[in-house]
């Protein structure tokens, strides 16, 4: 195998697999990306044997071939060649190493044998629809930081995606929940996805998809199956086993009737929490919310880290409430509000907040109070 390809084509198709293969693997193989040259263009992959990448970019080849290399180290000699250059590939058949030349740069990778490459199965999707990939990273955007990260529910541990009733029609909703907040983002549903009934794609799936469409303008092609979940993002093919599990009927928790609305600076709110969190104890990060007519005060007390508060200014009216909610749980809402207010609708100290944005009435966030 020999072939020349630019340096940012490569980066590029590089970048878009290499996060895929785990660092410390008891596989060697799979350390490795799968180089294939062929027909003008050399295609990656790479794969973890539960997500599986594939890139592909156009080059010069002299000579057809396969071969794997070490991903991480691949990736990182063509992270530090110049912009610009060429990158020459070549498969040394004596030593069986990978020689990378570029001007006067020279590298030599150990390599193991294409044959020994495991890929993923592919499975005919049931369900094949096109999305916007602005939609899709907005989805993604607005509900991942809500992922579980306790391995014992499995079933918590990614984005549940499907379609349902909106209130203008059918929509595609992404739904995140580790028990204690929740995030659901929709859009309205791509021709094709109405038979899409739930499927929970993984964290790391989740991840790699949004790294793969960040730059992507036009339609992302999913295709859906019983076990597996396939992206498709120009060249880019992103292939994810899904989680087996059943996801909770996530609307039992969304409020419904909560009459207590809470309008107030989202900057300045998201300000305060940051600075009054600073002196709380660092399990719990707990922060009270005293809220009186037209004003929020926001207090820490802990006797091993100290005291501290803030009073900022709202719009309330209802009854004077204390409530507490997890300091990095507010922040990370507070950093998806696009509107300059955020909207609490509240109940009661022991009930769940509903926090809406105004600027995207498409999204709603769920959190659970904490005793303080």
């Amino acid at each position: 195998m020999k072939l020349t390809i630019e340096r940012s084509d490569l980066l590029n198709a590089l970048s878009h697999v290499q996060n895929v293969v785990e660092r410390r693997n008891t596989i060697p193989i799979l350390s490795n990306v799968l180089m294939e040259a062929q027909g003008g263009q050399v295609t990656f992959v790479a794969t973890d044997l539960d997500i599986e990448a594939v890139d592909s970019a156009d080059a010069t080849i002299a000579s057809e071939g396969a071969v794997t290399a070490p991903a991480g180290t691949l990736f990182d000699v063509v992270r530090k060649l110049p912009s610009g250059a060429d990158v020459e590939l070549e498969l040394n058949p004596e030593n069986r190493r990978l020689t990378i030349r570029s001007g006067r740069a020279n590298f030599a990778l150990p390599t193991l044998p294409a044959s020994d490459f495991q890929t993923m199965t592919g499975d005919d999707g049931a369900v094949t629809f096109d999305v916007e990939a602005a939609d899709l990273r907005r989805l993604i955007d607005k509900t991942r930081f809500a992922i579980s990260t306790e391995e014992t529910r499995y079933y918590l541990n990614g984005v549940y995606l499907h379609t349902a009733d909106g209130e203008k029609g059918k929509v595609l909703r992404a739904v995140a929940t580790d028990g204690h907040r929740l995030a659901l983002a929709d859009c309205d549903a791509p021709s094709g996805a109405e038979g899409l009934g739930g499927v929970i794609v993984p964290r790391k799936a989740v991840a790699e998809v949004r790294r793969l469409i960040d730059s992507a303008d036009g339609d992302v092609s999913v295709s859906v199956s019983e076990t597996k979940i396939v992206f498709r993002a120009g060249r880019a093919v992103l292939t994810s086993k899904l989680i087996d599990g059943a996801f909770p009927d996530y609307q039992r928790v969304i409020p419904k009737g909560n009459d207590k609305r809470l309008v107030i600076d989202n900057k300045a709110f998201e300000s305060a929490v940051d600075r009054v969190s600073t002196v709380s104890a660092e399990r719990s990060r707990s922060v009270k919310l005293s809220l009186d007519d037209g004003r929020l005060t926001l207090a820490v007390n802990s006797a091993e880290t100290g005291q501290g508060h803030e009073e900022i200014e709202c719009d309330y009216s209802a009854d004077a409430m204390e409530i507490g909610f997890n300091a990095k749980y507010l922040l990370d809402v507070t950093a998806q509000i696009e509107a300059e207010d955020a909207e609490f609708m509240l109940n009661d100290p022991a009930s769940p907040a509903l926090i809406l944005d105004p600027a995207d009435p498409a999204a709603r966030y769920v959190l659970m109070p904490l005793r303080v």
